[in-house]
């Protein structure tokens, strides 16, 4: 699994005992008598005896008295003792995991359920347990239902709705479990092919960075001013000999956080379904975060679709649940790229690493991207192409763009992602 054993097991247990003890509550419970004639058959029979008396008809009312009676207890003791039991041996999965329940259905009366029929309103995709069983008095039956988790988001597992009755059919006993509990499917995490975040950050934290302004033990080079970079940090004797200013580059600056922007513009996606851009940028997206979180560096995660995702970059096991959950729950919404990118732009710390994943063709939302780049921050796109979605649009423009601007960016394709590349660090 994803997670480290000691948190997920004790996530496990707790979501566990939690279902399993509201499943043990006692459940609204109701009788309904099925036959309209019965009565109205005793009736006629208890007025024929009692104006012509006659051995047949004291028989027939013996009989279909005996009968209704023992009807009526039969699904009495069905109501007061048949029990459900549902576990889920975990809330958390993801996208082909395999989600596994344990259902125990016990009957601590005299009375056999003959046929108990279980109806699940789980509102995971493809995945329903119902069935008709039958229990024995004074036994239980346990088994397992197992499912393939197809498709990522936030789903309840319940409620849960059991029908029974006497072997005769007069009674129906229903009892409803209305308790719910909540799973969440994480999108699917990929090794990924050779992708190299452009490094960024700032002095006193995280790895060291090449080629970086930061003033730290020692200079390594030069490189050309660019504005907003401090008159301290010139090299004069170049900048006099090459007649234009120059800046010194220290060593060990350290890389900066990673900003994951996840581009969820509704009329951008192409395809449908587990082919589609919105699914893989999804996939793109969790895949970077753990590659990030796993060489320890401070991940964050902004998106918008039909709601804001804002968490500045954090390190450590709760942050990774934190944008797990978060893209399991992304849908496409209204805003563009370019709209995000210059409604956060003033959250970004100076000089952070920028992933920009995006299926957008157009190449408009690099404007907004001009400031980021003044203020130092270091941008790595990737580019989704909607040619191999099976969109029209091509990139040949916004490639070009970015090339020219000497921003590093990547074309990535379905194939890319699904061909088990291992993981490359940088």
């Amino acid at each position: 699994m994803l997670y480290p054993d000691a948190v997920e097991s004790a996530i496990r247990k707790f979501f566990s005992l939690r279902y399993t003890y509201c499943m043990r509550l006692s459940p609204p419970k109701k009788i309904k008598f099925n036959s309209r004639l019965l009565p109205l058959a005793f009736g006629a029979l208890v007025i024929l005896q009692l104006l012509a008396p006659y051995k047949g008809w004291l028989a027939l009312l013996v009989g279909l008295g005996g009968a209704w009676l023992s009807s009526a207890l039969w699904a009495r003791s069905l109501q007061r003792t048949l029990r459900l039991e549902r576990q889920v041996r975990s809330v958390w999965a993801q996208v082909g995991d395999t989600l596994e329940e344990s259902f125990i259905l016990s009957n601590r009366g005299w009375a056999r359920g003959v046929w108990v029929e279980l109806t699940d309103e789980t509102t995971m995709p493809d995945y329903h347990f119902n069935q008709v069983v039958n229990v024995d008095a004074q036994h239980s039956i346990h088994w397992r239902s197992n499912a393939i988790c197809q498709k990522r988001g936030l789903f309840t597992l319940g409620p849960t709705r059991l029908r029974t009755g006497d072997p005769l059919g007069l009674y129906t006993v229903t009892q409803f479990y209305p308790e719910t509990t909540t799973m969440i499917i994480t999108p699917r995490i990929v090794h990924l092919p050779a992708i190299k975040v452009a490094p960024g950050g700032r002095a006193g934290t995280g790895r060291p960075k090449a080629n970086a302004p930061e003033p730290t033990v020692s200079a390594s080079g030069v490189r050309d001013y660019a504005p907003g970079d401090s008159l301290r940090r010139i090299h004069w004797p170049t900048s006099a000999r090459r007649n234009d200013f120059y800046v010194r580059l220290f060593d060990n600056t350290p890389a900066g956080d990673w900003w994951i922007f996840l581009d969820m513009d509704q009329m951008a996606q192409v395809g449908h379904g587990d082919t589609s851009t919105e699914e893989h940028s999804v996939i793109l997206a969790a895949s970077l975060a753990e590659r990030g979180l796993r060489n320890n560096k401070a991940v964050g995660l902004v998106t918008h679709g039909q709601e804001t995702v804002w968490l500045p970059p954090q390190e450590g096991e709760a942050q990774r649940w934190q944008i797990l959950r978060a893209l399991a729950m992304v849908k496409p919404g209204p805003r563009s790229l370019g709209d995000l990118l210059g409604r956060t732009r003033p959250g970004f710390g100076q000089q952070a690493s920028l992933i920009i994943i995006t299926p957008t063709p157009q190449s408009e939302w690099i404007e907004a991207l001009l400031p980021l780049l003044r203020r130092g921050i270091a941008p790595t796109i990737l580019l989704l192409d909607p040619l191999s979605f099976g969109g029209s649009a091509s990139l040949a423009k916004t490639l070009a763009h970015l090339s020219a601007l000497d921003v590093a960016h990547y074309v990535i394709t379905p194939a890319l992602l699904n061909q088990g590349v291992d993981w490359v660090e940088e």
